[in-house]
């Protein structure tokens, strides 16, 4: 039996866009009803509970800037905490091996340290000419969305070691390849999350804090006051407007209102069945734009060891599948957890291998930076992004050569009755959970003034 359900606004999605939006609309008088594929809410952002500990699986860091997302979570009573800040970092690189160091950017020569900084200040100068409300109307926007990241460090950095640190860079920020990436997006990217500089950095920067409980504290709270709006385990099949209503429908259900908000990025936006068709500009980005490629992995010790032995947890590497570490530890510090990154080209393919198979993978890379300590975790936990039903990847869409400016117009523009939101919409920390809430806040006033 088919339910049936009369409201004023649909909205796609209970991540932190969808949420944001139902409870901004639920404030105002709006009746809504949220439809969430997943039997959670939170999207791309999930904490796992085990028996005394929580782990954050999907996205949890914030920083100075991020003031919405921040805001919702005094709001929601969650408290922050900063991610470990002492001790010295470490440092693989194939053929010198390990070595600790101390700042933002690894590097055991000055010229290369020289070089990094430069190409990381000089990319930030370049972002500044995007609009980010626009990035299509950029000054030379068809050169720069002709041309990968790649081209733009081969063209740029004049070393091997520092291009390498770049492309290490660019992969821990946007989990693909710099040739997988289109210039213009990442410029876009970058100057709407501070600058690349910020974007890799820990204090003060784009990784600076957590909440305590995890980040899908916040959401479950935050949904929590919706109430019987949110339906979990709903996933939208298709979306039917004509002039005077909205339906989204699913295997067994079917919602009819005035306006329907899709927060899903393009590329899950872009499979559910719309009747009337996307228009050709708006199935083209969505055929565009895949999502990153990471798979985030954590394991559990009794106690954070590495800290005696004067080490924060934190580890960048030429040498795969996990080149980005950091210490996850929970604030009253046990039990220890050592955190790492399978990204890019290495996401997709480990993607794919088995569980088991992958596990060993990620322990030998934690062995090869702690040394033998680090292999026999107490529990071992992944998200497996790419893998994920209702994901595809994160942390959030790709925008490879050519996208913005042959189609980046139908990103944010409403088709009839239906408006767009999600951290690809944002215009301020695009592909951060506080770009989420942003897009939640943004479509609400779209919305409002449609409905008059």
């Amino acid at each position: 039996m088919t339910r049936q359900e009369t409201t004023q606004v649909i909205i796609v999605g209970a991540g932190f866009a969808g949420i944001t939006a139902a409870r901004e609309l639920s404030k105002r008088g709006v009746d809504v009803v949220v439809l969430e594929a997943r039997d959670r809410v939170g999207g791309r952002v999930w904490t796992q509970k085990r028996d005394g500990y929580w782990v954050d699986v999907g996205g949890q860091w914030t920083g100075p800037g991020q003031d919405h997302i921040r805001a919702l979570g005094d709001e929601m009573g969650v408290k922050s905490f900063p991610t470990w800040p002492d001790g010295e970092h470490l440092q693989y690189t194939e053929g010198a091996g390990l070595r600790r160091y101390a700042g933002v950017v690894p590097s055991d020569d000055v010229e290369t340290l020289g070089k990094v900084m430069q190409a990381i200040m000089a990319f930030d100068q370049l972002s500044q000419d995007v609009p980010l409300h626009a990035p299509w109307e950029t000054p030379n926007a068809q050169s720069l969305d002709g041309m990968t990241v790649q081209t733009w460090i081969d063209e740029n950095v004049d070393s091997e070691r520092a291009r390498e640190g770049m492309r290490t860079a660019f992969e821990a920020v946007y989990a693909a390849e710099p040739h997988d990436i289109s210039l213009l997006h990442a410029l876009f990217y970058a100057k709407s999350g501070k600058g690349l500089f910020y974007l890799v950095s820990t204090e003060e920067g784009a990784q600076a804090d957590r909440f305590d409980g995890g980040m899908q504290t916040v959401a479950e709270l935050a949904a929590e006051r919706l109430g019987d709006a949110v339906w979990l385990a709903s996933p939208v099949r298709s979306i039917e407007q004509d002039n005077g209503s909205i339906t989204a429908s699913g295997d067994e259900f079917a919602v009819t209102g005035k306006i329907c908000v899709v927060t899903a990025p393009p590329a899950l936006a872009g499979r559910i069945d719309y009747d009337p068709p996307m228009p050709p500009l708006r199935d083209q980005l969505t055929s565009r734009a895949p999502m990153g490629s990471v798979i985030k992995v954590h394991a559990i010790y009794d106690t954070p060891w590495w800290r005696d032995e004067g080490l924060s947890g934190r580890v960048v590497s030429d040498v795969g599948p996990i080149k980005v570490m950091f210490d996850n530890s929970p604030p009253e510090g046990t039990p220890g957890m050592l955190m790492g990154f399978i990204e890019g080209g290495d996401g997709r393919r480990y993607a794919n291998i088995d569980e088991a198979e992958r596990r060993k993978a990620a322990l030998d890379c934690f062995v090869r930076y702690f040394g033998d300590r680090a292999a026999k975790p107490m529990d071992y936990i992944e998200g497996n992004w790419p893998a994920e039903q209702w994901s595809r990847g994160c942390y959030g869409a790709v925008f490879p050569a050519g996208t913005w400016v042959s189609c980046g117009q139908a990103l944010r523009e409403p088709v009839g009755r239906i408006h767009w939101a999600g951290t690809e919409t944002s215009e301020v920390f695009a592909g951060y959970i506080d770009g989420a809430v942003r897009s939640g806040e943004r479509v609400v006033n779209e919305v409002l003034e449609v409905l008059g």
